[in-house]
């Protein structure tokens, strides 16, 4: 058996296209669309994923504000940047790059950040949105993997589910999203402290691993036909590769997010989508507010 890759450029081109489409519309109504990002320091990884980013939204037609604070910035300079941003009418969406560096704060910064801005979908009023099934910015690379299952029908009703992973960036919010009504996956959330965690990776039907050690999952470990999501990013001297070993389960899963080029070009189609989305609504309640 070989796996089916399930390649994240190819959901993200159409994503982007769709997105693009919905910036041209809001245009023809004399709507700009801009997103802006906030980015503290010099580490070499977020500055490429920050640059990444203002060239997807420009090839989407969208406004890119790139703000970049030097390191030693205190707390208080970076939450007035955002409040600033929030009250500019320009930006629709906007992102605090994490981590930012050490005396800093991140959770207090995305925290200062309008709900309704919040193109990363990580405010806590957004996640407390996502647990009540209501509404609202979803964080955006759970979001990605939602949409790579879409695209390529992977059935996930009715399918045991087991995330690996539990931080609010990707497991947390995932096994939510899951386990929502409408999706219907059985979830169990799972992490290193998870007894016989291999054992119970290979009952999962949807295996979704986002731990950050390279390599962590192989081939033995996979159910055979499982659906399997590598979230995993890790830089090694063999260059980049995920937290599953692609050799060795490519062998054994139905289908396969490659590293790269699965679940990352996802997370910033994601990031554009939850901004257009943003604008949408400013529209649409600006419609409402003439209307009365």
């Amino acid at each position: 058996m070989s796996a089916q890759i399930l390649s994240g450029m190819e959901v993200a081109a159409a994503t982007q296209a769709d997105v693009a489409d919905r910036v041209a519309a809001l245009a023809a109504r004399g709507k700009s669309v801009g997103l802006a990002t906030v980015m503290v320091g010099d580490d070499a990884g977020s500055a490429i994923y920050v640059r990444n980013k203002h060239r997807a939204a420009e090839r989407a037609g969208m406004l890119s504000f790139d703000h970049h604070l030097p390191a030693d910035v205190g707390q208080q300079h970076v939450e007035d940047l955002v409040m600033a941003l929030n009250a500019d009418p320009t930006v629709d969406g906007m992102i605090v790059q994490l981590p930012l560096p050490e005396g800093l704060d991140g959770n207090r910064a995305v925290q200062t950040v309008d709900p309704a801005k919040d193109a990363d979908g990580l405010h806590p009023h957004n996640l407390g949105l996502l647990l009540l099934d209501r509404p609202g910015p979803r964080p955006a690379t759970p979001t990605g993997i939602m949409r790579i299952l879409e695209y390529y029908d992977l059935a996930v009703s009715g399918s045991f589910a087991v995330v690996v992973g539990r931080s609010f960036l990707v497991g947390r919010p995932l096994a939510l999203m899951l386990g929502a009504k409408g999706v219907d996956a059985t979830v169990v959330q799972a992490h290193s402290r998870t007894p016989d965690l291999r054992d119970l990776m290979r009952t999962a039907d949807l295996l979704v691993v986002a731990v950050g050690v390279p390599e962590l999952v192989r081939g033995e470990d996979v159910k055979p036909g499982a659906v399997v999501i590598d979230v995993g990013i890790n830089r090694t001297e063999a260059g980049l590769v995920g937290d599953v070993d692609f050799a060795s389960v490519f062998e054994v899963a139905g289908s396969l997010t490659p590293v790269p080029g699965g679940v990352g070009p996802m997370t910033i189609a994601s990031l554009l989508s939850n901004t257009v989305a943003a604008a949408e609504r400013a529209v649409g309640e600006a419609d409402a507010a003439r209307a009365r």
